[in-house]
């Protein structure tokens, strides 16, 4: 589809399904490489990374640890500047080197809370696994260590991202046409 409505926002095709598996493909690929000989947990941030999530670990396809966390500061298509912390981190992370895999990095806020938090819990070593990046909308002191696309501060939807809970099922990502 090169055009989706979802409520009252039109969007249009950004990104097609075949670049986002080559760029999982690719950040795998560095991972594996990375990780060799250690057992690292991978924490995967709900909800917009489930796809992401499920594509990449299918890739390493190893005898890796891997669970979830939940946070939250959006609403609707913006940021509410309120982290809400729905479903933390539950396996012990002291002493243990973590990879955090997230959907999309673009103020920074989330992570840079959850990246500190999980520091002062113990983590030996945090890294961060995105699949989208907006640089120009970093407003924390973050640097993704695996970064799948770099796009520019437009809102998308689509492979798990959304847009007040509606979206996330499309494989291709798409751009707000109108706001």
């Amino acid at each position: 589809m090169d055009k989706i409505r979802l409520k009252d926002k039109e969007f249009e095709l950004f990104i097609p399904e075949k670049d986002i598996q080559a760029s999982v493909t690719r950040i795998a690929e560095q991972i594996r490489k990375d990780i060799e000989g250690t057992n690292p947990l991978f924490v995967g941030i709900l909800n917009g990374s489930f796809m992401f999530i499920a594509d990449l670990m299918r890739r390493l396809n190893g005898p890796y640890e891997l669970t979830f966390a939940r946070y939250s500061s959006y609403s609707g298509a913006g940021t509410t500047g309120i982290m809400n912390e729905i479903m933390p981190v539950r396996q012990p992370v002291k002493g243990r080197s973590l990879i955090l895999l997230e959907d999309i990095i673009d103020t920074g806020f989330t992570m840079h809370y959850v990246m500190n938090k999980l520091k002062k819990e113990g983590a030996e070593d945090v890294k961060l696994a995105t699949m989208l990046f907006k640089p120009d909308a970093l407003e924390y002191d973050l640097k993704p260590d695996y970064v799948g696309i770099e796009i520019p501060n437009k809102f998308i939807v689509g492979y798990g991202l959304d847009y007040d809970e509606q979206g996330r099922a499309y494989n291709d990502i798409y751009k707000i046409v109108t706001d």
